[in-house]
């Protein structure tokens, strides 16, 4: 379970929840209620790890978001393969489905009991996008009464001036909001109507989330012209969505962020480590490895730029200049305030952090994405929906660097807006990735390599990596202790950086956990790839067999270059 001040474990076998709040850890014994709901993790490894001081967390951490000598490039370092920048926040919508209970159903609610199991298993299912379906009470208002998924209406506004697309209301290109009616503060009335609100702290993936909405409600329609029945619609068109999801992880995300050998040979021979056929009970829900959670799945901090040529209006020579992240966490409803700050300051995210703070309720029509700066569109060979190479975002290469605004991060991103102000080094990123590893006395990477019989890291490597973090600050006594209990993210990051094959992708622990990860949570979806080896995807795509994440969005945006960069 999770709130993002608050993040709790619920780990089988141990019989006790491990709490991280405000960066104090806490261990107690759940209540009857709790073990029947709780979201069930599980450890990957066969021991706990030995943890680094809070003093050394924070020198690493430190170490991990600044002096980024490479800055916004891909390729600093040695070269790798770049990935389109937009299957950063496509990992983080991914994350939102996998390692979060977000059905929200209350004690005493009722709920049917498949449904309750299906919602809280770390499945690759969506239910973040469905929540418990549009018949449950608890996820009717997601949904328009046909069965579509609810869309809002983005807000028109006077910049740029004379420029209509940015000037007029834009209905289908915000997520629904809850509106004034809703009360509470201005952030409750901008709040997102979506099953996780996490899906709207940035405004990358709030415009994915979105494209999603128009993904479903696009094969609701395909499906009822084909004459699909009212009463089987909705789930109809929730499998043929959920799978070609799937396929697409399977086939386009996944080998661009994992060694694609490793990815072929856990699909194709199964898993070797996690959950293995034959050593679990058949039925048996997936549980989440914290190793995954807390670590693996976090590698996508690294893939951040600090900032983007969003659309015309705002990319470097455009009128609003360029997007810095900053201004991707303002116009979100989860963290920012939809609301432009001190034109004289606009990277001062410091307003943010009140709750009442901001005018707009909406998204601003000019802050609508153009998908064709995102996603590579020449892939699936519409050189008509290609910008040019300068205006095209690639994501930063897999390492141990972080951007520096994520070592101040606004606190509308943990759940902390109207709260006293923590302490700077809580804001940081890195720390909190590594202080929440210390929190579920995570296994470190040099065990979890032994224990899988994986060639560790040399301590040079660990200590010197390939162009990413430059640990000169640390004393003689720090680099040892780093060495022996290298931190799992940590670890992973670095796994990546001294990739020499596939520089910039996970190999190794890191790789191997991640593609066993996604293969146990698509075999424990009800609707699953996994399960049914012979199903091939049967929506457009552009290559026989394949279903991309270009052929997702040129499906949801009906292939019209006005829908998918309605600002021209």
């Amino acid at each position: 379970m999770h709130r993002h001040h608050r993040e709790t474990y619920y780990v089988v076998n141990e019989g006790r929840i491990l709490e991280f709040e405000k960066g104090q850890a806490a261990a107690r014994v759940p209540t009857a209620a709790e073990q029947q709901l709780a979201f069930r993790f599980s450890r990957f490894s066969e021991e706990k790890g030995i943890q680094l001081d809070e003093e050394l967390r924070a020198k690493l951490a430190e170490a991990m978001t600044t002096g980024n000598p490479g800055g916004d490039d891909p390729d600093s370092g040695p070269p790798g393969t770049p990935v389109p920048a937009g299957f950063t926040y496509l990992g983080q919508f991914v994350d939102h489905d996998l390692t979060l209970d977000r059905t929200q159903v209350g004690l005493g609610e009722p709920v049917p009991v498949e449904e309750l199991l299906q919602g809280r298993s770390p499945a690759l299912d969506l239910d973040s996008l469905y929540g418990l379906g549009p018949n449950h009470a608890g996820s009717a208002r997601f949904y328009e009464p046909d069965g579509h998924l609810r869309t809002g209406t983005t807000l028109g506004v006077p910049f740029p001036p004379e420029f209509p697309p940015a000037n007029t209301d834009q209905k289908g290109f915000d997520l629904p909001r809850a509106g004034e009616t809703a009360g509470g503060t201005r952030a409750d009335q901008r709040a997102p109507l979506i099953p996780d609100a996490r899906n709207d702290e940035n405004l990358a993936v709030s415009q994915l989330h979105l494209a999603f909405i128009r993904f479903h409600n696009r094969v609701v329609d395909r499906l009822a012209e084909r004459g699909v029945p009212e009463p089987r619609l909705f789930h109809a068109a929730r499998d043929t969505v959920v799978k070609h999801y799937q396929w697409m992880l399977r086939t386009d995300f996944l080998p661009r962020i994992v060694d694609p050998r490793i990815v072929e040979r856990v699909f194709t021979r199964g898993r070797r480590h996690f959950e293995v056929p034959g050593r679990s009970r058949p039925g048996d829900l997936p549980t989440m490895p914290i190793e995954f959670s807390v670590a693996a799945y976090r590698l996508g901090h690294s893939m951040v730029r600090t900032a983007y040529q969003w659309n015309s209006v705002f990319r470097a020579g455009g009128r609003g200049g360029i997007a810095t992240l900053g201004l991707l966490f303002r116009f979100s409803g989860t963290a920012g305030n939809l609301t432009p700050g001190d034109p004289a300051n606009p990277n001062d995210l410091s307003d943010l952090d009140d709750p009442n703070a901001g005018e707009n309720l909406r998204l601003p029509s000019n802050w609508i994405a153009d998908f064709r700066r995102l996603f590579d569109f020449g892939e699936a060979s519409r050189d008509d929906l290609v910008v040019p190479e300068g205006e095209f975002n690639l994501a930063k290469r897999l390492d141990t660097l972080l951007v520096d605004p994520l070592a101040a991060l606004p606190t509308g991103t943990f759940d902390g807006r109207g709260r006293p102000a923590p302490p700077p080094i809580q804001r940081n990123l890195a720390f909190r990735n590594l202080t929440r590893a210390t929190m579920v006395e995570l296994a470190t990477g040099p065990q979890l390599a032994a224990q899988m019989g994986i060639k560790p890291l040399t301590a040079d490597q660990i200590l010197q990596g390939r162009g990413g973090a430059t640990l000169d600050g640390l004393t003689t006594e720090e680099r040892e202790l780093l060495v022996a209990y290298t931190p799992l993210w940590f670890y992973i990051l670095r796994e990546a950086e001294v990739n020499e094959r596939h520089p910039g992708r996970l190999t190794g622990v890191g790789g191997t956990l991640v593609a066993e990860v996604f293969h146990r949570a698509m075999e424990g979806s009800r609707t699953s790839i996994v399960k049914h080896p012979g199903w091939r995807p049967t929506l457009p795509s552009h290559r026989k067999g394949a279903f991309t994440m270009t052929d997702l969005l040129l499906f949801a945006f009906e292939g019209d270059a006005d829908l998918l960069n309605p600002l021209g």
